[in-house]
């Protein structure tokens, strides 16, 4: 007879057992990790989560995610959204009676605590979609951008002649990559991203707090781009080893300079680190609906990998919260 248990906290859940799910599972990925959830909950701007599932004391799925909220009191209660990067992590024969118990655990672990729930997949659920729509989810097409890195030849035959030519002219022309910068680096290169999540992306951009102290843990890489002793530009990465390489963050002062590509340098970077540290695939992350113009996307295209469609999961807790929310950023979108 088989038996479910649900873990509500990080202390109850067997640590061996979830690392080595972390190995097996086909959903794997850096931010289903305790190294991530650990993160997560060092940061004082986030409040971080997490659910398991057991059947018959085997853990068989682990859900790990963050509450963010932005600005003063009022907009902060409207933007409270519960987010799971990368989905969840399941084993491979986790039961559909398993899956329900931890959807919805983890749903009643937000009740009041969130707006809504946002899963942003980065492997393939569609066997699941039906347990999800069950559950109360929604699923949003999405789209990734993933590159072959499994080596060097690969890598650079994909890439088109265009980003090869710029990253030769960049490099030639004095920028540099900077894999182990300071802390001034670092707050060198928030200044060019915060610039452009204000002017370009216009949706909030975590603190220098995030930043800071992912520099500080062994799996965050920063690579940045240097050019006249500034830094203009860089990529920041996570990943797991024999995994997929995450582009979490990434910018660059581009038109500034002539003949230097920061943004196409900083990728670059952290496609050569892929290919050089034993990571198959190097995920260049969010690509956009696939139904609505991305600017970026034709950006990620010309480094020669292909589009996956993993979509995002969504359940909404409090509808009419969520569409004052979402009408709020259209607006902020528009006039700032």
């Amino acid at each position: 007879m088989r038996q479910i248990s649900i873990c509500n906290t990080v202390e109850e859940i067997d640590k061996k057992q979830w690392k080595d799910l972390l190995k097996s599972s086909k959903h794997r990925s850096f931010f289903q990790s305790l190294s991530c959830f650990n993160f997560y909950d060092r940061l004082s701007f986030l409040e971080s989560f997490v659910v398991a599932v057991n059947e018959n004391d085997i853990l068989k799925g682990v859900i790990v995610g963050y509450i963010q909220k932005d600005g003063g009191r009022i907009k902060s209660y409207l933007s409270r959204r519960a987010i799971i990067n990368s989905g969840p992590l399941l084993a491979s024969d986790i039961s559909d009676e398993a899956l329900k118990a931890i959807l919805s655990a983890c749903i009643k672990l937000l009740k009041g605590h969130s707006i809504y729930i946002e899963s942003r997949n980065f492997a393939d659920y569609s066997a699941y979609q039906d347990i999800f729509r069950q559950a109360g989810f929604i699923y949003k097409p999405h789209l990734n951008f993933q590159i072959d890195t499994s080596s060097e030849e690969v890598a650079l035959q994909n890439m088109g002649k265009s980003r090869k030519r710029d990253i030769k002219v960049t490099l030639r022309d004095g920028a540099k990559i900077i894999c182990s910068p300071t802390l001034s680096d670092i707050e060198q290169y928030y200044s060019v991203l915060e610039k452009l999540y204000a002017n370009k992306i216009k949706t909030p951009l975590f603190p220098f707090e995030f930043f800071k102290k992912l520099n500080e843990e062994e799996y965050g890489k920063f690579l940045l781009v240097s050019y006249e002793s500034k830094i203009i530009g860089g990529t920041v990465c996570v990943g797991l080893p024999d995994g997929s390489l995450y582009e979490w963050f990434a910018c660059g002062k581009d038109g500034v300079y002539k003949n230097i590509h920061a943004s196409t340098l900083a990728t670059f970077a952290g496609i050569e680190y892929a290919y050089t540290h034993g990571f198959p695939i190097f995920d260049m992350m969010g690509a956009g609906k696939p139904d609505k113009d991305y600017g970026v996307r034709e950006f990620k295209s010309k480094f020669g990998g292909e589009f996956v469609e993993n979509g995002r999961f969504i359940f909404i807790q409090k509808p009419l919260l969520f569409r004052i929310g979402k009408l709020g950023v259209k607006l902020i979108k528009k006039f700032s």
